[in-house]
């Protein structure tokens, strides 16, 4: 059972479940109105767009699903291994996403298609960077798995089975954070339109950095 998580997981999962939700709340409220942190509903538009025979749908979406498996492949590339762990490269892959979501921000805001699956390749590059710590899925871009994990540990829990407390409590932070910047993203939006995108490829970067550092003061 999971026991325990370490104080930069529970921080960096929070903050990049809230840097999500900004990005996703930039999609569904841009020109395209698409999600872009996860690919449920792309796919949906996909099989959708095959349905009608509509070539140019079908492009977009087949581009927004293989950026963002791209962006999962980069991940495997420089973080190397699929388990949470102090010591991975996890700051030169949120530096690499914090660049794409800069490169993303002019492309979005001009209507240009290339911005979106630029952001779709961070987004699987984070999602990938860390997909579970002690046999928890932990995953900060979508939040089905999140959800159906909570409701089957509360099933368990009215059971009267044991149930490892913490995981119920990673469910909450990463539903919980992904909500919030959710809200901030829209507020942010109606401010700054599609440059809110410029808040979380800061926050990113910012992470990235923190995370180097952190990393550097306790393995030296």
């Amino acid at each position: 059972m999971l026991r325990q998580l370490p104080r930069w997981a529970w921080v960096g999962g929070g903050l990049l479940a809230f840097i999500a939700g900004m990005i996703n709340a930039v999609g569904f409220m841009g020109f395209r109105h698409q999600a872009i942190t996860h690919l449920t509903g792309t796919t949906t538009l996909l099989g959708a767009a095959v349905a009608e025979g509509n070539r140019g749908e079908m492009l977009h979406w087949t581009l927004a699903i293989v950026a963002f498996v791209f962006g999962a492949v980069l991940s495997g590339f420089i973080v190397q291994q699929h388990t949470l762990k102090l010591g991975r490269r996890y700051g030169v892959a949120l530096m690499v996403e914090s660049a794409l979501l800069f490169a993303a921000v002019p492309l979005i805001h001009n209507g240009n298609d290339i911005g979106l699956y630029l952001a779709s390749i961070a987004c699987g590059l984070q999602n990938a960077m860390a997909s579970t710590y002690s046999g928890a899925t932990f995953r900060t871009t979508h939040l089905s798995g999140i959800f159906t994990d909570l409701g089957i540990y509360l099933g368990q829990r009215l059971r009267g089975l044991e149930v490892d407390m913490l995981r119920i409590h990673v469910c909450v932070l990463v539903a919980g954070s992904f909500l919030a910047g959710s809200a901030v993203g829209a507020l942010a939006f109606g401010v700054l339109a599609e440059r809110t995108l410029l808040l979380p490829a800061v926050l990113t970067g910012l992470v990235g950095l923190a995370y180097a550092i952190y990393r550097h003061r306790h393995l030296t």
